[in-house]
């Protein structure tokens, strides 16, 4: 059941894996991407129905009165703890959570996990669309946040691992593809139900994120699990056939001993988090949590939670500003496809470095603009300079969504040797949680002190994070997941000097290891468990 016939450059001493573009492989990653879908609609969602005068009335009746007030302050109308805890208490919770998925994604795998995840986002759902008070609906957001956690946890690991190395990088920016459609549904859901009479749109609002949620749990009914995980668990001859099913060729012997022996160099390991703080760990460990931090700091979250919101204190009519809202998401999922098409021909660092400067450069223009026609109580946009901001705000989108969004989760999911990756994307995906936990309960506020100087504030971090790419990110483009070491950690200017040869693991000496697996290799014709 071969889709294609490419040959990945992988294997020990340059030696390929054959493999081919398997339907079973497609339709897996397909399936497991709807985690993004959901993570997305919740993302966009939320900065919707908090511009909705009915919603606010209910839950927010402080920041209704202020947004309906005469003489409102055009940067602080929306400025409440309150609001901002119904949006970033679902990150606070996805942060907790990921501790608890990284122990299920590397005991029972990374389906189940997803599965969990899928359970949890429908409760949530439950719980949102038919809150009667705020902590009913905080409840429902709490919910919605461990299945973040949940998801952003398996599905990274499962697009990595059960993809060719080929095109790797395209399958796995299936999941950011699936955040940006997600965000795009959730603003023409918004746009849509804030026509409602009766105002009980928001509850259509939140009601409809259980499609997402029932795909994402069907998907993880039906797909297969990874064979690194059947492997890492001990279940071998499964590994070995899924292996077989996904790769489409019986010449799978190469690649499966290398899993194998990934697997038992893994299983040495018994304090896997205590193992990233290791030397040879550290470059891996820097940039995860690196790109993580940049990710948030670029400021594309405070804009995606509360596009309408923004587009609202910059004088835009409620209508307006959701429509607003809806054209950025469309330029979100368009430009995450350039990714997908991309990111495996021109590479990651190129990627990260044009977005770099079209990032800091729309920015600065949407401060300026901002600075001089837009003050505490008096708005002077007009109509051509309103529809240059969307158009500002359009490019910062685009050139965020083709690189820092799919390649910040893209780049620590095949970095990390296995013995540490599930302990490596937990706490990649911890340390976006907690930071887009912080951007989103304190971004109101920091509108209503920083005004549009909060774009500078953003186009800074830009500038900081592109030096980083220059300077200490490697190109992991084409470079199989099990070879990271030797060919991208050992090779770099800056990051080679912690790969020490001597280091231990859990008190085993790497050398010993190696040698080990060496000469099991050479000893041996079937692999042992």
């Amino acid at each position: 059941m071969a889709g294609g016939g490419f040959g990945a450059p992988t294997g020990s001493g340059g030696v390929a894996f054959e493999a081919k573009i398997t339907p079973i492989v497609i339709i897996s990653c397909i399936m497991a991407a709807t985690g993004g879908l959901m993570f997305g609609y919740d993302v966009g969602v939320s900065g919707g129905v908090t511009s909705m005068d009915p919603f606010l009335k209910k839950f927010f009746p402080v920041v209704y009165r202020k947004k309906n007030l005469p003489a409102k302050n055009n940067y602080c109308q929306y400025d409440n703890q309150g609001l901002q805890l119904f949006t970033s208490s679902l990150y606070l919770a996805a942060l907790i959570a990921t501790f608890f998925a990284s122990y299920t994604t590397r005991r029972l795998g990374r389906r189940l996990t997803m599965l969990i995840a899928g359970f949890f986002f429908i409760l949530g759902v439950v719980f949102n669309t038919a809150a009667q008070d705020l902590a009913m609906l905080i409840v429902g957001r709490i919910l919605l946040g461990c299945g973040v956690g949940f998801a952003n946890q398996a599905v990274p690991l499962f697009l990595s691992e059960i993809a060719p190395t080929q095109i790797r990088g395209g399958l796995n920016i299936l999941f950011q593809l699936n955040v940006t459609m997600g965000i795009l549904f959730a603003n023409l859901v918004n746009y849509g139900t804030n026509k409602i009479k009766g105002g009980w749109g928001w509850r259509l609002s939140l009601g409809l994120a259980g499609i997402p949620a029932c795909l994402l749990t069907l998907g993880a009914l039906i797909v297969t699990d990874t064979p690194n995980s059947l492997v890492e668990r001990g279940r071998l001859e499964e590994g070995k056939a899924v292996l077989r099913r996904i790769r489409g060729t019986d010449n799978i012997e190469p690649e499966f001993l290398e899993l194998v022996e990934a697997s038992r160099v893994a299983k040495l390991v018994q304090h896997p988090f205590r193992n990233l703080l290791k030397s040879r760990n550290r470059p891996q460990l820097v940039i995860a949590i690196a790109l993580q931090v940049f990710q948030q700091s670029t400021g594309i979250n405070a804009i995606m939670f509360y596009a309408p919101v923004l587009f609202s204190t910059l004088g835009f009519g409620g209508n307006a500003s959701l429509y607003s809202a809806v054209i950025t998401g469309a330029v979100n999922v368009l430009s995450t496809v350039v990714s997908i098409y991309s990111v495996d021909k021109v590479g990651r660092r190129l990627l990260l470095l044009e977005a770099g400067v079209q990032m800091f450069f729309s920015q600065v223009i949407i401060a300026i603009i901002l600075g001089l026609k837009v003050k505490d109580h008096s708005n002077d946009l007009g109509h051509g300079y309103a529809i240059f901001v969307v158009i500002m705000v359009c490019t910062f989108v685009s050139s965020f969504a083709w690189s820092w969004g799919p390649l910040g989760w893209l780049i620590p999911s095949e970095t990390f040797p296995l013995e540490t990756r599930s302990a490596g994307q937990s706490v990649t995906v911890c340390v976006n949680m907690l930071f887009t936990f912080v951007i989103g309960q304190a971004f109101l506020s920091m509108l209503c002190h920083f005004k549009y100087g909060i774009f500078l504030f953003f186009s800074g971090w830009v500038f900081i994070m592109s030096l980083f790419v220059v300077f200490l990110l490697p190109e992991t483009k084409g470079v199989p997941i099990e070879e990271m070491t030797d060919r991208v950690w050992k090779q770099h200017w800056f990051w080679k000097r912690y790969m020490n040869d001597d280091d231990y693991v859990d008190g085993i000496e790497v050398n010993a290891i190696k040698e080990a697996q060496k000469n099991g290799k050479s000893n041996s014709t079937a692999p042992a468990p």
